[in-house]
């Protein structure tokens, strides 16, 4: 995992936890039919989309719209882990997550506050490009 030298945060925690406060502020659209919709209305701040997606013409379509519409796109390993950053899983007593609910694609419409976090992730879409 790359760190960034100033912050000392990695991408990925970055990208959790903004995603964490854009739950709690009801600022996310999760699933293509909810992204897709805020990606077409220009919505959107960021698009996360997760590479083992299995259908072709969804990746497609959600990078086709983030390209059209000047949107900021980054790719994540995983959709199981996706859906487990978005809140798409049970908590049990032990705090690990349960029953977790893949998502392919996710829509950050506003990231309640702007944190060190945020920084970090536009950063690194401005350095490296879209995959974590």
């Amino acid at each position: 995992m790359e760190e960034v030298a100033n912050q000392g945060m990695s991408i990925k925690d970055a990208l959790k936890e903004v995603l964490k406060n854009a739950l709690i502020h009801d600022g996310l659209a999760k699933g293509l039919r909810e992204g897709v919709k805020a990606l077409d209305k220009r919505q959107a701040l960021l698009c996360v989309l997760a590479k083992n997606c299995s259908e072709t013409n969804y990746i497609r379509l959600v990078e086709g719209l983030c390209n059209e519409h000047k949107i900021k796109l980054l790719k994540v390993e995983d959709k199981d882990e996706l859906g487990e950053w978005v809140g798409l899983c049970k908590i049990d007593k032990e705090g690990k997550p349960r029953k977790v609910v893949k998502c392919s694609c996710v829509v950050v419409k506003d990231i309640g506050v702007d944190s060190e976090a945020w920084t970090v992730v536009q950063e690194y879409i401005k350095s490296k490009g879209a995959n974590i």
